[in-house]
């Protein structure tokens, strides 16, 4: 699969690389390092890394402007993402070809070819993969910043290596990344000034959530709340594992009110509830999901529903 993905990458002059709305690190991570690395190897190609800008992340990657016209023709890559939903800017489909790179549950099977692996620790760490095997087959070389990038994606979406994704071939691949002339302590120092900014909000988390007897747990940032301790929507994802140190807790539930919509964010450690997330639109990990839903009403029906999987564990 991965040699077949070189081979796509290689036909194509014009690539255009997506990645998931509200991006994390590893978003950033892969689709801009795989940007790197493509420019790196073939310079004469257009690569182009296309979404909202997320102020968060800014010290990771911008994003380029991608006009409608520019997709004739084109490759287009998705990583990190695991249903067309979720995909920041929906004129992705508006490529000649479409690859999906993605380490979540293939819940939704889109593109012409798909390479999911659910055993990687994050969509970065399949990026590196991928520059392994065209090391090999094609000689490609890494450079320092789709390594700084790949390195910050890998980080996030393990915890900084303490979440049980992080496997030994991820420290490994680390191993290899830290090699390369980048900022360590940036990637650090910039991840946890957003960490920072969160604290307050995460301490109004931990006094007003509510759990039953069932260990079914949700509190609700409203937009009251958010201007509160100001913060914005895009910038609560870091807490969705507050909850998880609960005594008791089977799953828990964080709902985000945005301008357009209320962002659930899922997360258990006894039940499944990605099937229950692609019912509102979303998806993800059989502990860790995401959807969305238009009122507070369809809202309580999440939290009914998710009652009714803890109370039947």
């Amino acid at each position: 699969m991965k040699r077949q993905i070189i081979d796509t990458i290689e036909q194509y002059s014009t690539i255009i690389i997506h990645r998931h709305v509200r991006p994390d690190p590893d978003a950033f991570g892969s689709q801009v390092g795989l940007k790197k690395l493509i420019e790196q190897n073939y310079p004469d190609k257009k690569v182009y890394a296309t979404g909202s800008d997320d102020g968060q992340l800014a010290f990771l990657a911008q994003q380029d402007a991608v006009t409608d016209s520019m997709y004739e023709g084109a490759l287009v890559i998705v990583t990190d993402t695991a249903n067309t939903a979720r995909v920041d800017g929906q004129s992705f489909n508006k490529g000649s070809f479409i690859v999906k790179i993605d380490h979540h549950p293939n819940v939704d099977p889109y593109g012409d070819i798909l390479w999911v692996d659910t055993d990687a620790s994050s969509c970065s760490e399949m990026i590196y993969e991928l520059f392994a095997e065209g090391r090999e087959a094609k000689g490609w070389k890494l450079s320092d910043e789709s390594a700084r990038l790949l390195f910050a994606g890998i980080v996030g979406d393990t915890g900084r290596f303490m979440y049980p994704s992080a496997t030994g071939r991820t420290f490994e691949v680390a191993s290899e990344l830290i090699k390369h002339d980048f900022d360590r302590q940036q990637i650090f120092a910039g991840m946890y000034e957003v960490e920072r900014c969160l604290l307050n909000l995460q301490g109004y988390v931990y006094q007003n959530f509510s759990i039953d007897e069932n260990g079914a747990a949700y509190i609700k940032l409203t937009q009251e709340v958010l201007t509160q301790f100001n913060v914005k929507a895009e910038e609560t994802s870091s807490l969705v594992s507050s909850l998880g140190d609960v005594k008791g807790i089977c799953a828990w539930l964080i709902f985000v009110e945005e301008s357009d919509q209320i962002r659930v964010r899922l997360r258990s450690k006894k039940v499944v509830i990605n099937e229950l997330a692609a019912e509102y639109g979303g998806g993800g990990h059989p502990l860790a999901a995401g959807a969305s839903v238009k009122t507070w009403q369809e809202a309580d029906e999440v939290i009914q529903k998710v009652q009714s999987l803890c109370a039947g564990n």
